[in-house]
Parts: structure tokens; sequence; C-alpha cells
């Protein structure tokens, strides 16, 4: 596991937009999955240029690194190709948003660039279009199927100091656990993240009593309580734990086990965790099912990968 320690570089703001269903205050919403444009695919074009609009006011930067979870990132190639900003484009599915503030701290950290913007989307049509069902096709949903959230965010990783250092970040392996069920992504992810958690602690030499909180994306209700059950095996107890999806949808109507999606951990992130003075050292894991259309319907079993990065508050 590539664990590291990052030196001088720093979470600044960030900029947020949610839809109707996460429950949620964002900087900005949308009204409705089309929000007045012809496709939803142009909705989540809209949503991430709304975020990177509102960065670039407090002023420009070197690198943008972002994805989301179309096929081959179109939405964000299709966003960039407006900009005129260096990019890099990644693809961790759920876990993006981590790795693409490794991505953005690791360049800043070798380079003469100063700052990067990581950018992260999902829609829900977009993705249950591509990985489930339209949900116009009114086909019932599983008991351990995940809402895939609808929002964008916009962070800001800069060499100038703010108030929240990027402390350290851990690099996860992709881990097969033999899971074909792509409506039971909570068991998909699990074991990814129960093993990046395990050798984040081993490679840096702390426990779970050193963070004030630990923030999964999109585990869900039975991804999460797979993940505590995975770490009781290795002797790891949490008492300071929160799965982001989990928390976002709520709603019983929607799903049993809570929200999907890139956008989970950093709007939670953004607009929970960091608005609450208690939590000084923050620990967030990205988690990521990484299916395609094609693996599913041949019935492959689904690998799953999971990034970490340290945060910490200072005073």
């Amino acid at each position: 596991m590539a664990s590291f320690k990052c030196k001088g570089i720093y979470l600044g703001n960030s900029s947020t937009i949610s839809g109707q269903n996460e429950k949620i205050n964002t900087k900005f919403t949308i009204k409705d999955y089309f929000d007045g444009e012809k496709t939803t695919e142009d909705t989540e074009v809209k949503m991430q240029k709304i975020v990177i609009k509102d960065m670039l006011k407090s002023g420009q930067v070197d690198l943008v690194v972002s994805g989301e979870l179309s096929n081959q990132i179109g939405i964000s190639n299709k966003v960039m190709s407006e900009f005129g900003v260096s990019h890099l484009g990644i693809y961790s599915a759920c876990a993006s948003f981590t790795e693409g503030l490794i991505v953005s701290a690791s360049v800043l950290g070798s380079t003469q660039l100063k700052r990067a913007l990581t950018v992260v989307s999902s829609h829900n049509l977009n993705a249950e279009r591509t990985f489930r069902f339209p949900i116009e096709y009114g086909a019932p949903r599983r008991i351990t199927q995940n809402f895939t959230a609808t929002g964008a965010v916009a962070s800001l990783i800069t060499k100038d100091p703010t108030n929240i250092k990027i402390e350290s970040c851990t690099i996860g392996k992709v881990i097969d656990f033999g899971v074909k069920d792509a409506n039971n992504m909570g068991a998909i992810m699990a074991p990814s993240a129960a093993n990046t958690l395990i050798e984040h602690f081993k490679d840096l030499k702390r426990n779970a009593t050193y963070y004030d909180v630990i923030l999964t994306g999109d585990l869900g209700k039975l991804g999460s309580e797979l993940f505590i059950e995975l770490l009781s095996k290795q002797d790891i107890t949490l008492k300071n734990y929160i799965d982001a999806g989990s928390e976002l949808i709520v709603d019983k109507k929607l799903t049993d086990q809570g929200a999907s999606g890139p956008v989970c951990l950093p709007l939670y992130l953004v607009e929970k965790i960091l608005q609450n003075p208690k939590y000084k050292r923050i620990l967030i894991i990205g988690t990521g099912s990484l299916q395609n259309p094609t693996i599913v319907n041949q019935k492959n079993t689904l690998p799953s990968v999971s990034h970490a990065v340290s945060l910490e508050v200072l005073n």
C-alpha cells in the first residue's frame, strides 16, 4: 500500500450544488433533473460548469483534476473543453474525489504549479441508466441498492496556507471479493474500504482514536455494516465513523441504503464535517465500485478501490 505524507499542501474553499433529494444545504441547487436542459447529460455538464465558474471567481488555477460516472468521463471532458485550463481526467468511480485530491496534491507537491481544482459530479438519471435501469422503467429497486446522488463539487487544492491541511494520503489497492451483483455496491466496496483503512493505520502507525471522524463515501447501510464487521476481524473498532451516502439520502421511498455517487463524500465533507468545529483530524475514504455495463452484463465479478486522505483543521 502506498501511503505518504504531504508537505505544504492545503484544502481551500469549495463550491457545491445538489438536487432536491439530497438532504443537505449546498451553495447552489437545481430545480429538477433537467433544470431547463434538453438532456440530463447537459444538466450534469451545467452543474460542473456552475461550481467551476464559481471557484474561478477567486482566481485562476493551473490545473483541473476531474471525473464522474459517464462512459469515458465524457461529462468532464465536455466541460473542460470550454475552460482552457490544463486537465487531468480521472476515474475511480465513487472514489474519484479522493483520487482527485491525491493527484492534485502530488502534482502541486512536485512541480511549480500552485493551485488546482478537484471536481466531481454525478446525476441520478445518467448513472442509473448506465449501470442499472432508467427510473422511467418503473423497475422495483432491490433492498441492497443505493440511489445515485445528484450534484457536483469543486474544491481548491493550493500551496497557499489555509486552515485545512492535506496531511497524508493512502492509495488503495483494487480488491475483488467475488461479488457479481451490481445492485449491491456496499458488498462490493466494503472489502476495499476496510483494506485501505487497515493499511493506512499500519503505514502511518495510527489507530482509530487518532481521528475525530472517519468518513466513507457511499457504502450505504449494508456496506457500512460489512465494513465494520471486516474491521472487527482485525480487532479494529470505530466509534467515530460516518458513511456520507447513508446520511445524504434518507427517503425510504427512494432507497433503504442511502446515496451513492462521487459527490456523496465531498458534499457531506464540505457542508457537514468541515462546518463542525469538533472535527480537527479527519480521515476521508472514497469508495468506488469499478464496474462498467459490459462487465456487469457478462456476469463477471466486480472489483473495487478505496483511497484515503487525512485532513487536519488548523487552529
